[in-house]
């Protein structure tokens, strides 16, 4: 069976230039706007170890969220196919970079704290629908660091 491709578009705008643009390390800001048509805008910026600010999305932060969410989605997905009534799902997941001497760095794993309410179904099938979840999850499968799922299932 062949695939299917997909294509992504997004405009990464850099709006931190104030006024003598790169001129010196201290002197533009990492402010920029994450757009693609027809949805809303996203204020990005670095991270505030990094000269960003601390109120706006950081790559780093939209990375875990990505993760998250692909795999809540194919979680609810297998729920809703193998007769477990979703109906709450918060997740407090958390990503850990780690940096080098050359200023360079990457992740080193992404744990998933999904806390889960069902109120129809079998809460042990429940807990093992999130492995097939993270087994289908596009982000998951496209990085090159473990994460992990650590989830707790709510009779309600």
């Amino acid at each position: 069976m062949a695939g299917h491709h997909h294509e992504y578009r997004v405009a990464v705008t850099w709006t931190g230039n104030r006024g003598t643009g790169t001129s010196g390390y201290r002197d533009y800001s990492r402010d920029h706007v994450i757009s693609c048509d027809g949805k809303p805008d996203i204020p990005g910026s670095a991270d505030p170890a990094f000269r960003g600010d601390a109120e706006r999305w950081n790559p780093e932060d939209l990375l875990v969220a990505s993760i998250s969410a692909c795999h809540k989605l194919w979680y609810l997905h297998f729920c809703a196919v193998n007769g477990v009534v979703v109906t709450a799902y918060e997740d407090h997941a958390e990503g850990t970079m780690v940096t080098d001497d050359t200023g360079g760095g990457r992740f080193t794993d992404v744990v998933l704290r999904p806390r889960v309410t069902i109120s129809a179904g079998d809460a042990e099938r429940a807990e093992q629908l999130h492995d097939d979840a993270h087994e289908k999850c596009f982000i998951a499968n496209s990085v090159n660091f473990p994460v992990r799922c650590e989830p707790v299932i709510i009779l309600g």
